[in-house]
């Protein structure tokens, strides 16, 4: 059977994003984050601590290319230290059903916003009257709801979505994001990513909470929907703020209706700037902004003709 080489590290919020990039060079299907120092038995968003430290954790083969693969790592996290203090990495053998499973053992239930309840699959819970429940099993793709660029989008969700909107979620990942809002009210979203992990893990959890019917997941990317000329109500981007930025200069702002919505997470405070200027030059006014820990979520609007 296929071994697996786990390496962690415990970071914080504002180095998150530039210590993900790197890992991800050399990661196997990208890199996990999870926000730390959650008890099992948290359900509710009010009990968790600041979002101050993430866990990162990346997997690649432990094969031929393993000890090169680990040089090379070792090599650009030095690197980075020079940039941002971190700890040294943790490494650990794993046969591959482990390696798939591990980080399940740290996925609870966990409540978010005012009626929204995210769990995995195989965990039962009751829920309260009113509860909205998501079920998840995000296999390898990214997206449980303990992020807290996932929770700050989540959040807007309950506050923005109109009931009947047409919506996208650009980078969709595990469909956590896509299922909130056509359970919450859109009446058809789009789920696009370029990760065919992530549109798979998308679909299966889409059917497996009977909302299928509503949400389209495919691969693709901005310019997949630019070329069918498709606009739409609420826009939802949860990704890296450089490639927030990136997106904004090759024409997000055209694809989102006159008088709609978009929605944009995974900025550190020191990014806000940079994102905000982008978004404006796109022609996305931001209308309010929501922060949890070093993170924020912008929310814009296309002015109506």
């Amino acid at each position: 059977m296929s071994q697996w080489i786990e390496v962690s590290l415990r970071v914080d919020g504002e180095s998150a994003e530039a210590i993900a990039e790197v890992l991800g060079r050399y990661g196997h299907q990208g890199v996990s984050l999870e926000q730390a120092d959650i008890a099992p038995d948290t359900w509710d968003e009010v009990d968790l601590p600041p979002a101050q430290n993430l866990i990162l954790r990346a997997y690649f083969p432990d094969d031929d290319h393993a000890v090169t693969t680990k040089s090379q790592l070792e090599a650009a996290l030095g690197h980075m230290r020079r940039l941002y203090p971190m700890p040294e990495p943790v490494y650990r053998l794993l046969r591959e059903d482990d390696w798939a499973q591990a980080w399940k053992a740290h996925y609870q239930p966990l409540r978010i916003g005012k009626r929204l309840l995210i769990r995995p699959r195989w965990i039962d819970v009751v829920p309260a009257a009113g509860d909205i429940v998501i079920a998840l099993d995000p296999g390898m793709a990214f997206g449980t709801g303990t992020h807290p660029t996932t929770q700050l989008c989540l959040q807007a969700l309950e506050r923005v979505i109109q009931p009947g909107q047409v919506a996208l979620d650009l980078g969709c990942g595990s469909g956590i994001l896509s299922i909130a809002a056509v359970k919450l009210g859109a009446r058809q979203l789009l789920a696009l990513d370029i990760d065919a992990i992530a549109v798979a893990a998308t679909r299966d959890n889409a059917i497996y909470n009977n909302v299928a019917k509503r949400i389209t997941a495919q691969q693709g990317s901005l310019d997949s929907v630019r070329s069918a000329a498709r606009r739409f109500d609420l826009l939802i981007v949860n990704i890296l703020a450089r490639v927030i930025i990136q997106l904004a200069a090759q024409g997000l702002g055209e694809i989102v209706r006159p008088g709609g919505t978009a929605l944009f997470s995974g900025i550190i405070n020191e990014q806000a700037d940079e994102v905000a200027a982008a978004l404006e030059r796109a022609g996305l006014s931001i209308v309010a902004q929501q922060r949890q820990g070093d993170w924020l979520l912008f929310e814009t609007r296309r002015q109506a003709e």
